[in-house]
């Protein structure tokens, strides 16, 4: 396992940056490496497969339903916990999808995105020396917030195994990214507060399996820590079953789940998140959560509602649309001789460039504009420096864009293999 928590003596915003890996040694703050990627990109006139958005609008009726709630003059501050059209249908979501009953009033919290949810979940919850247990390689956001909090970051490294997953329903021709139970169990003590949990999983694509959660349920009433489980990808499943770890026996009394309509709904730049738990964990997370964004997106709230209600075959259409697209550039990918890891969700598919000969994903990220036209992000942007060396060769391509740009991409990543 890798535990981090920045050095004593370094201001809030210092100990927050450091989390994430971006404070140098004398003081100066690096941009993030999306930031840094994307400005390649723009630079160079490179196709953007960096940083995680799709590049093609939602569906008609969700984007129809927010110009509908401007005209309409939904513009001012929504309720503080949320519209309740929206906070009415996460609770159908969820008892639709996973048969979870919450209650809209109490148990439901409308947020800036999911990273919102997370950033107050973990400062209502986390103080100086508590332990905040992830797996890693992570979201880079995790690192920043569990430092701002003042908690040392505990990690499991999930491992690539380069095998297909032939046990798992779908999943015959997919390698995965999995924890160690040995490693989770020795990372959760008495000293964790919080069980963080990624699934599926990003940046690996990997949809952790029923015993791993389970393993996470027993941990975590062992050793008393909440589960907070991040879901965003939750409906961008390939072949895989996505299990929220909220019903499961023993979990639901001490789980926050959080999740969006970002992705789901190729709305990113909306940010409407939420989150669903006990009402006194929803209260305490409000408590923090007011005093961040206190409230956002009014006429976006009933139209991610809206896209909440649609019928069954959206959901499964889109994430077949967007496996059809992870083939598509894992085909490119391997015919310029990467090799990779399958995923079985989200938005990204991993790829080592290793047998290409090339040993520094970073070094390569920064170059390949120039070899290929093409920007990806390192896979050591996720994980701690002391744990480097295993995810070196690695990068990260974002698959959630056009059909032309990933044919596009994938002619011009071929001519690394004739380099």
């Amino acid at each position: 396992m890798s535990d981090y928590s920045p050095a004593p003596g370094r201001a809030p915003w210092q100990r927050t940056a450091a989390g994430a890996g971006l404070l140098a040694a004398d003081g100066s703050i690096a941009p993030t490496i999306f930031a840094e990627m994307s400005a390649l990109a723009a630079r160079t006139g490179a196709i953007n497969l960096g940083q995680g958005f799709p590049d093609e609008d939602g569906p008609a009726e969700v984007l129809e339903a927010a110009r509908q709630a401007i005209a309409d003059g939904v513009n001012q501050y929504p309720p503080g916990a949320g519209m309740p059209v929206l906070r009415e249908a996460i609770a159908a979501h969820q008892r639709r999808w996973y048969g979870i009953e919450v209650d809209a009033a109490s148990e439901v919290l409308v947020t800036a995105g999911a990273t919102e949810a997370l950033a107050a979940t973990l400062l209502a919850f986390v103080d100086t020396g508590d332990e905040v247990v992830t797996f890693e390689p992570y979201y880079d956001a995790y690192a920043a917030i569990i430092a701002r909090a003042g908690g040392v970051h505990r990690t499991v490294p999930l491992r690539w195994s380069r095998e297909p997953l032939a046990s798992e329903p779908g999943s015959s021709a997919v390698s995965g990214w999995r924890p160690d139970h040995g490693e989770l169990r020795a990372a959760v003590t008495d000293r964790t507060r919080v069980i963080l949990v990624n699934s599926p999983h990003n940046p690996t694509g990997a949809v952790l399996d029923a015993e791993t959660l389970a393993l996470v349920v027993e941990l975590a009433e062992r050793h008393d820590a909440l589960i907070v489980t991040d879901e965003v990808y939750e409906h961008l499943v390939f072949g895989a079953t996505h299990i929220p770890i909220a019903t499961l026996p023993g979990a639901r009394e001490r789980t926050i789940s959080i999740s969006s309509g970002g992705k789901t709904f190729s709305t990113t730049g909306w940010k409407v998140g939420w989150l669903t738990a006990p009402a006194p964990l929803v209260t305490a997370v409000l408590a923090v959560k007011q005093y961040l964004t206190y409230v956002n997106g009014a006429p976006f709230q009933p139209a991610i509602a809206t896209g909440l209600g649609l019928p069954d075959a959206f959901f499964t259409d889109a994430a077949a649309a967007l496996a059809a697209k992870r083939d598509l550039l894992a085909s490119g990918l391997e015919a310029a001789g990467f090799a990779l890891s399958l995923p079985q969700a989200g938005y990204f598919v991993i790829a080592d460039a290793a047998p290409l000969g090339y040993t520094d994903g970073a070094e390569l990220c920064r170059a390949l504009p120039g070899l290929a036209g093409v920007v990806g992000v390192p896979v050591t942007a996720f994980v701690h420096p002391d744990r480097h060396d295993g995810y070196r060769s690695l990068v990260r391509f974002a698959f959630c864009k056009r059909r032309e740009v990933l044919e596009e991409a994938s002619a011009r990543l071929a001519g690394l293999s004739a380099r």
